[in-house]
């Protein structure tokens, strides 16, 4: 085995893209990001990859968009991981993937640079091909454009602030970076339930795959809560994406949150794998 080191959305596609294929669903996370980085490189400026190879063939890889967390593809074989833990050089903030490799990933590389592995939260993904049937909720869908960008921008913080980092820990600039490639996008964007004309609640798009596209954030303010809103905007922009030509809609949800699991399959989402952030610390002593 060896570990070849890539540079760039292309060179990583161009490796990677047959082995991502092999579980489109699963691996969306690494496709979104490979996707966006080659349409958007201002949203992630750099973008490295790594490969294990046993001859011809690829047994295992990652990818980081620093300063995020290594995001790990599931391996052919193995012994791919204690590859990959040996090869990579730079310091990790935490590690992104399906379970179980998600695990052993950070048991190896906790082992090796003597770290402590703390979970910061475990999701859920979902695909999602035909949608089911749900009683109408009042109110109507549009996608937002560059006069919603404060509106977006202010709600996306309050999501990461909640959900991803909670409190304080956003970077604003990556943020409105992000929101603004959304809306000058053709693949990737927002979309707003209102009612009598006020937006109540949003859902994001974006990260395409070859088949598929993956729904979120989805975000409603607290005060607006309980209304089926966020689960109206989920349904109506998933039926947009499959009404576009896409085979299959990908999402995350909160394991903790059995609401949320409620809402998405209720629309028709089914579960294909369960997904754990790892973040690396140093050890106490």
């Amino acid at each position: 085995m060896e570990v070849e080191a890539l540079s760039g959305a292309n060179e990583a596609l161009d490796a990677l893209g047959a082995a991502l294929l092999v579980d489109e669903a699963r691996h969306n996370l690494a496709f979104g990001i490979l996707s966006t980085a080659r349409a958007h490189p201002d949203v992630y400026p750099e973008l490295r990859a790594w490969v294990v190879r046993d001859g011809d063939r690829i047994i295992g890889a990652a990818l980081r968009t620093p300063p995020h967390n290594l995001v790990l593809i599931d391996p052919e074989d193995r012994r791919a991981i204690g590859a990959l833990a040996d090869a990579i050089e730079e310091e990790l903030p935490g590690v992104v993937a399906a379970m179980p490799e998600v695990d052993a990933f950070a048991a190896a590389w906790s082992r090796r640079h003597r770290l402590t592995s703390v979970v910061v939260f475990d999701q859920r993904i979902y695909a999602l091909r035909r949608m089911r049937p749900r009683r109408p909720t009042p109110g109507v869908e549009r996608l937002a454009d560059a006069a919603d960008r404060e509106l977006v921008l202010t709600w996306m913080k309050a999501f990461a602030d909640e959900v991803l980092y909670g409190g304080g820990d956003v970077d604003g600039s990556r943020l409105a970076r992000s929101v603004d490639a959304r809306l000058a996008s053709t693949d990737s964007g927002v979309a707003l339930w209102e009612v009598d004309g006020t937006p109540v609640s949003l859902a994001g798009f974006g990260g395409p795959t070859p088949n598929g596209i993956r729904i979120g954030p989805v975000y409603t303010p607290p005060d607006l809560r309980g209304k089926g809103y966020g689960t109206a905007v989920t349904a109506s922009v998933t039926q947009r994406m499959l009404d576009r030509g896409h085979r299959f809609c990908f999402l995350y949800t909160d394991l903790a949150n059995p609401t949320s699991n409620e809402i998405y399959t209720s629309i028709g989402y089914e579960r294909v794998c369960d997904s754990r952030e790892i973040a690396f610390v140093a050890r106490n002593g």
